[in-house]
């Protein structure tokens, strides 16, 4: 039995930078929290714990310290909020999903009516949707975009680790909503990277494992595109594998979001190598 890895997998940069910035405000104390999970994988929420950096829901359960802004960013009136309480804040968002959230507040701004192509109950499309003025339309299906009202500007964004074929899809049935479009493909290129390099490798395998949070999009997308070209399990850790998945298999391929830390990765792999 083979075992093989994407190309592309694991740790992107937006997340790398999230988990240096909190680390480096590591407090024992329990004063440096991350508003929400830092990143979409819990084990490595765990670690951060144990490192000193906590987490709070809500900013009135920190008292007093740092306050963290996890990678999937927030709205304005959070960094507001932080000020009032007179809370140090340290901005870990990631640099592409800014960019997503600066595009959508300048759409609005110039008058456009916002699209934001995502899932509706991520935090990183409603901290998008919150810089778009709290004014703009969720859509995550062909069928949502149909149902979208003709209107005299329209300005489309995207969550950041959306499917970019299914993000193509999508505006193609915005496009006669209006005569003044303008499409604005905020997918992170590590994304498009991460599905590319995963649907290769699940072509030539008889077995894929995906590993990552099962709260992280990008990894349940992963696992998705995977499914339609071979067998695929989604995995957090090495500890899920099963015994009956492995009979008659003869090649195994592993990937992993962008949120999974490489010693899950790194299990996850020895412990197929040493069924070989």
């Amino acid at each position: 039995m083979e075992v093989f890895l994407a190309e592309s997998l694991g740790f992107c940069y937006g997340v790398k930078r999230a988990i240096k910035l909190a680390r480096e405000q590591a407090a024992p104390d329990g004063t440096s929290c991350t508003l929400g999970p830092i990143i979409h994988n819990p084990q490595m929420v765990s670690r951060l714990a144990e490192e000193g950096v906590g987490m709070v829901n809500a900013l009135p359960e920190l008292e007093k310290g740092t306050v963290i802004i996890r990678s999937h960013g927030v709205g304005p009136l959070v960094y507001d909020e932080a000020k009032e309480r007179g809370l140090s804040l340290v901005d870990a968002t990631c640099p592409h999903v800014k960019k997503a959230q600066s595009t959508a507040h300048e759409l609005f701004q110039e008058g456009y009516s916002v699209v934001i192509v995502g899932e509706k109950l991520h935090p990183e499309v409603r901290s998008i949707f919150e810089w778009a003025g709290g004014d703009a339309v969720i859509v995550d299906s062909v069928e949502g975009a149909e149902a979208v009202a003709p209107c005299a500007r329209l300005g489309i964004v995207a969550q950041t680790t959306f499917s970019g074929a299914k993000f193509k899809e999508i505006v193609l049935h915005l496009l006669d909503k209006s005569n003044d479009v303008r499409i604005v493909r905020t997918i992170c290129t590590a994304t498009d990277q991460r599905q590319e390099a995963a649907v290769k490798l699940a072509r030539q395998v008889d077995l894929m494992l995906v590993i990552g949070g099962k709260n992280s999009a990008n990894t349940t997308r992963l696992a998705q595109l995977c499914a339609k070209e071979c067998q695929t399990y989604h995995i957090e850790t090495a500890a899920e594998l099963q015994d009956e998945w492995f009979d008659k298999i003869k090649k195994i391929g592993i990937t992993a979001g962008a949120s999974t830390p490489d010693w899950i990765i790194k299990e996850v792999y020895q412990k197929c190598k040493n069924r070989t």
